[in-house]
């Protein structure tokens, strides 16, 4: 099948109406019936400010750049980033086309 990949980016600890973001991105594309997304960690990232971000064996608190990615049809994608949008939440996202499907059904 085609469709869309929506990636979002964010640090581990942002939050949005006091839960970490990227649980509350998980529940909020749940509630809008996107199919299903996951969650990636980095071990270190930097952003357009340049300020690096790295995890280390002594902290406790990294907050370490994570990746949020959704795969549908491009129309449910579109929808639910214009979802988001109204929400306010500052965040950068890359949207690219792709072939998915299941193997051995």
């Amino acid at each position: 099948m085609n469709g869309v990949c929506l990636t979002l980016h964010m640090h581990e600890f942002q939050k949005h109406h006091g839960i970490v973001l990227y649980q509350w991105l998980l529940d909020f594309a749940k509630k809008n019936n996107i199919e299903g997304g996951s969650a990636y960690r980095a071990i270190a990232g930097y952003g357009r400010h340049g300020q690096m971000h790295e995890e280390h064996f002594f902290e406790l608190a990294s907050n370490v750049p994570l990746q949020v990615n959704f795969i549908s049809e491009r129309e449910k994608i579109n929808q639910f980033l214009e979802k988001i949008k109204k929400e306010n939440i500052h965040l950068f996202y890359t949207l690219s086309e792709v072939d998915y499907g299941i193997l051995n059904k």
